[in-house]
């Protein structure tokens, strides 16, 4: 039969034990990895241009304004496999014609930009307006794409141009909007004469 004194020693290598592995599993509990925070960059009073390289016959290189980006706020998120930036504040593009003449106007209350893609997300009271012709677009939602210099959505739309208004759903438009597409035509109202705000 064990003795008092043995059992002590076995109860107190059990109790040792038994804190080594508690002490294992905290330790295991501290490695595991949290996911990494984001912190974005804010930046205040945004003014950029967006241009394209441009070759002149010298061979000299250069870059070929395309428009002016204006917002009050911006965050950039450099995140290494998909960087980003939001505008959450609204935000203005400028388009330019061949001429540096203001071509078209872009405003929507918030916007992503996409620098992997070239690619721009505007959503919440968008309006693109061809300045020289007075033709606009307003929908809700629109992708611009800066490779094809091309509007689309596949949302509602409404265009207005001086002698009407265009209803439908779904569009593709050239990024000063001197031609644009829509899907699906739900309906038309003719406005000539008329003094309908666009």
């Amino acid at each position: 039969m064990p003795s008092a004194r043995s059992i002590k020693h076995q109860f107190v290598l059990l109790v040792v034990l038994c804190l080594f592995f508690v002490a294992c599993d905290k330790k295991k509990e501290k490695e595991v990895p949290h996911p990494r925070v984001i912190v974005p960059e804010e930046v205040t009073n945004i003014e950029g241009l967006l241009s394209e390289p441009n070759n002149d016959s010298t061979g000299k290189l250069g870059a070929k304004v395309k428009g002016k980006l204006t917002a009050p706020f911006m965050l950039r998120y450099q995140r290494t496999d998909s960087p980003y930036a939001e505008f959450p504040r609204s935000l203005h593009v400028d388009f330019y014609n061949a001429d540096m003449q203001i071509e078209s106007q872009l405003d929507a209350l918030y916007g992503k930009y996409l620098q992997n893609q070239d690619k721009v997300f505007l959503r919440d009271s968008v309006v693109v307006k061809n300045v020289l012709k007075g033709d606009t677009v307003r929908c809700q939602e629109l992708w611009w794409d800066q490779h094809t210099e091309r509007f689309t959505t596949d949302k509602p739309v409404r265009i207005y141009t001086k002698d009407k208004i265009l209803f439908g759903t779904g569009m593709e438009a050239d990024q000063n909007f001197r031609w644009y597409t829509i899907r699906k035509l739900t309906g038309t109202v003719l406005t000539a004469g008329n003094q309908i705000p666009k």
